[in-house]
């Protein structure tokens, strides 16, 4: 099959950075993509002006691309956060400020992707406590999702980049995407799938794979070492994609790697431009 038989998508937040965000949609398009996906862009702002909101929107839809994926708020990211949703206090506080904040936004633009990075642990907290928290967060993230058709994404790090986080392995993220799902009954949490994070676990991605497509709702990848465009490392993503889509993920590949030195719409090389566009 190989990478011309995938449906990619371009995330904005890691790749054409070198521009403002509002030219990012426009950028991706230019380059031949029709997908794109974005970390919750207002790393301040959990709840930012409705005139952003609606600058972004028009964005998007000037661009004639479609969001397909959408971070709820997770702190300084990139920065030293990952996610809020599992940090007592205001943390806590903000995500659930933006829940609604963020489903509304992914409607406006039918968005069917949501994806709850975690949080990192809290020295001096239970991380019982912290778990506690998290799955009342989730339960609330999946129910806004499911509100407006949409599916709540739960990802695993790796542990070099953030030995803080939790969730570092496929088998941890998956105990959790189980939890939401038993907490609410609704069956729309699924596991984000990232390719890269998972090698630099030293995860047996093909047995990942085999074991956990069935609960995969989104996959992305980078190429390791360097996290940058495929081909640039070892991974054997194609073949990795190709296995996916034998074992029936028919969803969106995000790439989310660093473009290098080059301009961003140099980074894509590998894909022929016949392979851009979505299917």
């Amino acid at each position: 099959m190989g990478f011309a038989e995938q449906r990619f998508n371009v995330n904005l937040s890691i790749l054409f950075t070198e521009l403002p965000l509002l030219e990012r949609p426009a950028a991706a398009a230019a380059a031949g993509f029709t997908a794109v996906e974005l970390w919750w862009p207002w790393v301040d702002s959990p709840t930012p002006e409705q005139s952003e909101l609606d600058a972004l929107k028009r964005a998007i839809e000037d661009a004639g691309v479609q969001l397909t994926g959408l971070n709820f708020y997770a702190g300084q990211l990139p920065g030293p956060d990952r996610g809020a949703l599992s940090v007592p206090g205001e943390e806590s506080e903000r995500f659930r400020a933006n829940i609604d904040v963020a489903a509304g936004f992914a409607a406006s633009l039918g968005c069917k992707a949501l994806n709850a990075l975690y949080g990192n642990r809290v020295e001096g907290t239970d991380p019982a406590e912290q778990d506690a928290l998290a799955l009342e967060n989730l339960v609330l993230a999946a129910r806004a999702a499911d509100r407006i058709g949409a599916t709540l994404l739960i990802e695993a790090l790796n542990r070099p980049e953030s030995p803080l986080y939790p969730l570092v392995s496929a088998p941890a993220a998956i105990e959790v995407v189980d939890k939401v799902n038993a907490a609410t009954g609704l069956g729309n949490a699924k596991f984000l799938m990232d390719l890269y994070h998972l090698s630099m676990n030293g995860e047996d991605l093909p047995s990942v794979i085999e074991q956990y497509t069935a609960k995969t709702g989104h996959v992305q990848i980078a190429d390791n070492p360097g996290r940058g465009a495929p081909g640039t490392g070892s991974l054997p993503l194609e073949q990795l994609l190709d296995q996916l889509k034998k074992a029936g993920y028919d969803g969106w590949v995000g790439l989310e790697y660093k473009p290098g030195a080059s301009p961003s719409a140099e980074a894509f090389g590998w894909l022929p431009a016949a392979a851009r566009a979505a299917r």
